[in-house]
């Protein structure tokens, strides 16, 4: 298999700043399509990868999954896009494609283990796969999304990975006309959230610890905010509503927002990865048929899916630009929640 070398901005050490360095990607194969990549959002994932916060880190690790550019070169089986198209790639870069979940467009949940954009494995190269911090990257045509015309290429961004993490259990429990939806946490997720379930048609809430997000949340579209630390307004909500989104990214007491949930409504946690604390009361659940559950991003169907909708919707990301060398004060900046609502890197300064 032919390579080359691009340039990139990565880390070599869970400690060490990211810099420029350079990596190899393969030459097009006859179904893959290479991207020269425009903008890449920046993903709380990609801080955790880079400082091996989760663990199985390999270095050196190039992050970036909400990747925007546009078409430069084809294999010769390609048949959705061309050179010259605009194009994107969120989370995933391959599956097996053949076991049960792929073949219900669930390729996130891959019985053999879908491919990351980055820090999964490059099988035609043997190396571990490179994000979109980059110059450039190849992807099977399968995992090529089109980005509608009418969108703001920058904003559109964070939709690969912040939009479809919050779109996919809309969609999943059926959000829509008539439904109530909470949104608890407003950051690069919450936002997506609340503009993803109003462009549905839901009445949407935020819960928020203190009200400094209210004009913010009101201002993205909510019809409400209920200020969680205050009892009187968490007990005026009580068995209201048939959905919340939770995208709180740390250990925190859902308690309290399971008690919002209507009959046989669900709280979705797409934010924190780990045990819950305190205990999670079943109490409620029981007696009111509730349900605390899960959602990882979506397939590439549902992703384009979701990137169809924003197009109709006019709906993207509220974002702050950045170059590349600014990459590592974005990150610490990103610990400090100091980003309205999520960086997106200009990858013409790399």
């Amino acid at each position: 298999m032919e390579a080359k070398n691009i340039k990139a901005y990565g880390t070599e050490a869970a400690d060490a700043p990211l810099k420029q360095l350079n990596i190899t990607r393969r030459e097009v194969t006859a179904k893959d399509i290479e991207i020269e990549i425009l903008y890449c959002g920046v993903c709380h994932s990609d801080l955790h990868t880079a400082r091996n916060d989760w663990g199985g880190t390999i270095y050196p690790a190039v992050p970036g999954h909400e990747i925007v550019g546009k078409v430069t070169k084809t294999g010769s089986e390609v048949t959705r896009l061309k050179v010259g198209d605009f194009a994107a790639v969120g989370c995933l870069v391959d599956s097996c494609r053949e076991c049960d979940s792929c073949k219900q467009d669930l390729e996130q949940y891959c019985l053999n283990g879908a491919t990351g954009t980055y820090n999964g494995k490059e099988k035609y190269l043997g190396t571990q796969t490179f994000g979109g911090y980059s110059e450039t990257i190849v992807v099977d045509e399968h995992f090529v999304l089109k980005v509608p015309s009418n969108l703001d290429l920058a904003a559109t961004a964070p939709l690969l990975c912040a939009g479809i993490t919050t779109w996919s259990p809309l969609r999943h429990w059926k959000a829509g006309k008539g439904s109530k939806v909470a949104v608890v946490g407003l950051g690069g997720l919450g936002h997506m959230a609340i503009k993803l379930a109003k462009g549905l048609g839901a009445e949407v809430t935020l819960f928020s610890r203190t009200p400094d997000k209210t004009k913010d949340a009101m201002d993205l579209g909510a019809d409400a905010v209920v200020i969680s630390t205050d009892q009187d307004q968490m007990k005026s909500v009580r068995g209201k509503f048939d959905l919340i989104i939770d995208t709180v990214p740390y250990v925190h007491d859902v308690n309290p927002y399971v008690s919002t949930l209507n009959i046989s409504g669900t709280l979705v946690l797409v934010g924190y990865l780990g045990e819950l604390e305190p205990v999670l009361n079943t109490v409620p659940m029981v007696l009111g048929r509730k349900a605390v559950a899960g959602s990882l991003i979506g397939g590439i169907a549902e992703t384009q899916e979701m990137l169809d909708f924003c197009g109709e919707h006019n709906i993207v990301s509220e974002i702050e630009i950045i170059k590349i060398q600014n990459i590592n004060e974005a990150y610490e900046r990103m610990l400090k929640s100091d980003v309205r609502y999520r960086f997106v890197i200009e990858m013409a300064s790399l």
